[in-house]
């Protein structure tokens, strides 16, 4: 079972039985909730990315991607060889270089804010960083009538259910917000084995499943 963007809507209507004007104004609401609780509750490789850019020498920043949520690493690239960078707080990218003037190759980064990684000690040349970071991905509701996106195709039960509580919540039907919340629980379940456990093990060394990692 998958799901496009029309028969997803259609499936919240037929379970919730409603057709009310408000109610159906309100589905990409429901579906954009639910895809953003599997966003926040789920490691999925999927929701990986690596992208280049590069910074100004004598500028301590670094612009993040539209798409970024979170760092996984962050490496500076010189003569073709990766040299990962140290993870920080703003302030203690403030304590090693108070004086932004002090330049050398980055060996730590913080996220300054939204849009901008600040960087230390300040880059004494252009250099090509490449970071890893997990994404907000397009959601089902920003594609056509018939598209789909890889929730909808692989995680259809989250999907369904989750936007089901988010219904059932708008309804002001706790009985049902508190059984559709189980099976949402479920197929989260369900991702969190294949996105923490599966698919990240090495079948090399093991070669029988594991359980969710805790």
């Amino acid at each position: 079972m998958s799901f496009t963007y029309d028969t997803l809507k259609t499936a919240i209507q037929d379970y919730s039985e409603s057709a009310e004007t408000t109610f159906v104004t309100n589905l990409p609401l429901f579906i954009k909730e639910a895809e953003e609780r599997i966003l926040k509750t789920v490691e999925l490789p999927v929701f990986r990315k690596n992208v280049t850019g590069t910074a100004t020498s004598g500028t301590p920043y670094l612009g993040s991607p539209t798409d970024f949520l979170s760092p996984f690493s962050l490496a500076v690239i010189s003569s073709s060889v990766y040299t990962y960078l140290w993870f920080k707080h703003v302030s203690f990218i403030r304590d090693y270089t108070p004086n932004a003037s002090t330049t050398g190759t980055p060996a730590y980064y913080a996220q300054f804010d939204d849009d901008t990684f600040i960087l230390a000690p300040t880059p004494d040349a252009d250099y090509t960083f490449e970071l890893h970071y997990k994404y907000r991905p397009a959601s089902l509701t920003a594609g056509a009538s018939d598209g789909t996106t890889w929730l909808s195709t692989n995680a259809p039960d989250a999907m369904l259910y989750g936007s089901l509580v988010e219904a059932a919540n708008f309804l002001k039907s706790p009985e049902e917000s508190a059984m559709y919340e189980q099976r949402f629980q479920g197929g989260v379940m369900g991702l969190k084995k294949l996105g923490e456990s599966y698919g990240v093990r090495d079948e090399f060394r093991y070669d029988i499943s594991r359980g969710a990692l805790g």
